[in-house]
């Protein structure tokens, strides 16, 4: 038995000193501040000159953003595009060593409609950000979510750029930027009278209440969680891509972390979107052909973020979103998070074990030709993953989901799924005639051909709009884009027998002399 007063003569180990206490592991000198993992411990100044240069490494590895470009900012007013931000502003500082030298300018997405916050709770979230975006000195842009509705259908077709040799004309930028500028800087403000005008019809009372009644409207129809958040990431996207065009801006700059993107990575495996991982999970997105995505911001974790945050008080705005408040099992996207992040704890390697295997994936080079360009999805415009033989994997798949339904009778074996109605109702043949499951006449062939929307998405996109009870709520401009590929392919089927592959041998036609 153990006694009180036993003396145990310094057998017993002290205590391991905490982590307050511990030197830099870096410089070896001053008390460490924080602990980014176990056996690393970092003080402020050489934690501070590790994520500064972390970005900037990130941005000049890669040679994607050109001296004296146009970047586009997205930013949500959260933690890791607020970081994002305040790291192009030091960038571009007078005295910052391995400057930065590209123009940028900021763009916010108010998605207050779909959260059902009054007019008066988005025009304060509006005045937190636009005060947050003039102390940048940046031109920003504010758009209300209701601003998609108003697209061009041309946003939804990637232009292809003809691109000679990346590394010379990297060089060949820097050469040029520097014998134009004598200063070698660049001066990204703007005065003041110009922020007005840059701000201007980002009131919500500006914006037609018919506009937020038809978003509202359609997001009402989609029955899930999973593909409300992906129908929302859809249209969010393309409002940025619209955005970057119409102000003149080349490259779209997003504030995706390691974290955001390992969960990311999950949660696309689960969605059906496998295909498309590498260009989702990449450094640079090149899908819209003109305006190139880059995610400067994916080596940091939520944690190094939230750290430097708070050790160097950068300011944020905390904005709710769709999945605020709900529980872990309320959508794909928010279990994959709870799950990543829960075993984040326990093993600290979990997201950079994650991230490190998405960075192998590899994507597929762009081809210039638009005739020989591989078809793309109207949503995500990701190359289609359905256009694969009878013997894929995809096709085993809707054998199964056919196979799987319950209570099918023979009527409904006929009906063909990939017929979109109006009502919402699927249709079927019968005695060589049209039929629709909620009306005596096929409401898709009144006035008009039906409109064939799943033949154009890739499966995932596919799935989104199976969970929506009607599609006569999305954008025009989806619906014109639809309209336009559907004609395209309807001729080029009917003249098909009249075109010239390169498989076939072109007959040679002599002129009479």
């Amino acid at each position: 038995m153990c006694q009180v007063d036993e003396e145990y003569n310094g057998l017993l180990e002290s205590p391991v000193a905490s982590g307050a206490t511990k030197k830099c592991n870096k410089c070896k000198e001053t008390t460490a501040a924080l602990v980014m993992k176990p056996g690393e411990s970092l003080c402020r100044g050489c934690f501070k000159e590790h994520f500064v240069h972390k970005f900037r490494a990130m941005l000049g590895k890669n040679r994607i953003i050109f001296p004296g470009e146009k970047v586009l900012l997205a930013v949500s007013g959260g933690s890791s595009s607020c970081a994002m931000l305040n790291q192009v502003q030091e960038g571009l500082g007078q005295n910052a060593h391995k400057k930065l030298r590209f123009k940028p300018g900021i763009v916010y997405i108010d998605e207050g409609c779909l959260l059902g916050q009054s007019t008066e709770e988005r025009q304060k979230t509006m005045a937190q950000i636009n005060t947050l975006f003039k102390m940048t000195g940046f031109p920003h842009h504010i758009i209300p979510l209701e601003m998609v509705l108003n697209l061009p259908p041309s946003v939804l077709e990637p232009v292809h750029l003809a691109t000679d040799d990346p590394a010379g004309s990297y060089k060949e930028a820097v050469d040029h930027f520097m014998q134009s500028s004598p200063v070698h800087s660049v001066d990204p403000r703007v005065d003041r009278s110009e922020l007005s005008a840059l701000t201007d019809g980002t009131n919500p009372q500006l914006i037609a209440e018919a506009q937020t009644q038809t978003l509202q409207e359609l997001f009402s129809r989609v029955k899930t969680l999973t593909a409300k958040e992906d129908l929302l990431h859809t249209l969010r996207r393309h409002l940025l891509v619209s955005t970057a065009r119409t102000e003149g801006y080349s490259k779209l700059m997003l504030g995706e972390n390691c974290t955001r993107l390992a969960v990311k990575l999950l949660a696309n495996i689960a969605l059906g979107r496998g295909a498309q991982l590498a260009v989702d999970t990449a450094f640079c997105d090149p899908r819209y052909g003109d305006i190139v995505a880059v995610k400067p911001m994916r080596d940091y974790t939520a944690k190094e973020i939230s750290l430097y945050n708070y050790m160097w008080n950068v300011p944020y705005v905390f904005i709710p979103s769709l999945e605020t408040k709900t529980a872990d099992k309320s959508s794909i996207q928010r279990l994959t998070e709870s799950f990543v992040v829960k075993l984040q704890v326990d093993f600290p390697s979990t997201v950079s074990t994650i991230y490190r295997t998405g960075e192998k994936l590899q994507t597929a080079s762009v081809t210039e030709d638009i005739e020989r360009a591989p078809l793309k999805c109207l949503f995500c415009m990701c190359t289609l993953d359905t256009a694969l033989g009878e013997t894929s994997a995809f096709q085993a798949t809707l054998i199964s989901e056919q196979l799987s339904d319950v209570g099918t009778t023979p009527m409904q074996a006929s009906l063909r799924p990939d017929t979109q109605t109006k009502c919402g109702a699927p249709c079927y043949q019968q005695d060589g005639e049209e039929h629709c499951q909620a009306q005596a006449v096929c409401c898709s062939h009144k006035g008009g051909d039906s409109m064939n929307l799943e033949s154009l998405l890739c499966y995932s996109c596919q799935q989104t709009v199976k969970d929506m009870t009607s599609v006569e709520f999305l954008p025009q401009y989806i619906m014109s884009e639809a309209q336009r590929r559907n004609r395209r392919s309807q001729i080029r089927h009917e003249i098909s027998e009249f075109l010239l592959t390169e498989d076939s041998d072109s007959p040679s036609i002599k002129a009479d002399s």
